[in-house]
């Protein structure tokens, strides 16, 4: 099977919808930033009802714009779930103030933990297992806690190229969830062939790793601007996959789908009703709009009118 669609793009409005990928797509999630979420006039007209909504904080993204952007969002009638990136957290304090900000305004109680992209911490934290263990969310009362996943390694964790101190992570995780109320989930970070994600999903439930996976997926794109998004993230052997199809200029002006990875993807799920993948979740890196348009046409529900 080809890891692209990259043919002339159809009329995917009258496309039949593949029943396994519509199942797989069931519950989807998709991520945002407060300046993407300026140009979206209603999420409503866009995402099915229930879809939950994470929210990217960027170093420099003041926390006040990420807050009216989740009390935005869930006026709007979607579960938010705001990221927690430890090293820009300065302290305790500013933690316990986010938390609350989030949850007194906009009604938050669930949230992704993640180091961040960021080489130095801005003050005591570093890890996503350092904000859990100060016990602040489960004070405040939040109910849902997920953290990154790594399909293809992360070489900001293990510089060496090993996955040694990733898996060791998951490991603490694993006993932090066998341990507390927390309902846990592995959003990951995304990538663009089906086999490694399998194995790589098979391979850390095989090592005792419970926590149901939310399969990170890149949503269509210009192939130049997911070669640019791969880069910064640190996405790995997909990378490559993308450089090689960069060097023939017919496709390079092609836009980029994820039929074929999700494609994989649910038939595999279908074959296997307890493969740990449970949910997908958007990175929409050409656009959300773009991004909500491409799910809702290939089964990912669909939006509910605004005065639904």
């Amino acid at each position: 099977m080809a890891l692209f669609s990259f043919g002339k793009k159809e009329d995917t409005t009258t496309t039949e919808v593949n029943p396994q990928v519509e199942a797989f797509l069931n519950n989807y999630s998709i991520e945002i930033m407060p300046r993407t979420a300026e140009k979206v006039e209603d999420f409503r007209e866009l995402l099915p009802k229930g879809t939950r909504v994470y929210i990217a904080h960027i170093e420099g993204t003041p926390i006040e714009d990420m807050v009216n952007t989740a009390k935005r969002v869930a006026d709007e009638g979607f579960p938010v779930m705001p990221h927690f990136p430890a090293r820009i957290i300065k302290d305790e304090a500013t933690l316990t103030d986010w938390i609350a900000r989030y949850q007194g305004e906009a009604g938050v109680d669930q949230a992704l933990l993640l180091a961040g992209g960021v080489d130095k911490p801005h003050g005591e934290f570093h890890s996503s297992m350092q904000l859990m263990e100060t016990g602040a969310f489960d004070k405040a009362g939040y109910k849902r806690l997920h953290c990154a996943g790594h399909p293809e390694g992360n070489k900001d964790i293990d510089p060496d190229g090993s996955s040694k101190l990733v898996d060791e992570a998951l490991q603490w995780k694993q006993k932090f969830s066998e341990r507390t109320d927390a309902e846990m989930a592995l959003a990951t970070q995304f990538a663009f062939e089906a086999k490694p994600i399998i194995e790589w999903a098979n391979n850390i439930k095989d090592a005792g790793i419970d926590i149901p996976i939310h399969i990170g997926i890149a949503g269509p794109a210009k192939l130049q601007t997911l070669i640019k998004f791969a880069i910064a993230c640190g996405v790995g052997p997909s990378l490559k996959v993308l450089q090689k199809r960069a060097m023939d200029v017919s496709k390079l002006l092609l836009p980029y789908e994820p039929t074929d990875v999700l494609t994989e993807l649910a038939a595999h799920k279908a074959a296997n009703p307890d493969f740990n993948i449970s949910h997908v979740h958007f990175f929409p890196l050409g656009g959300i709009k773009t991004n909500a348009k491409w799910a809702i046409n290939n089964g990912g529900s669909s939006a509910v009118p605004v005065n639904a």
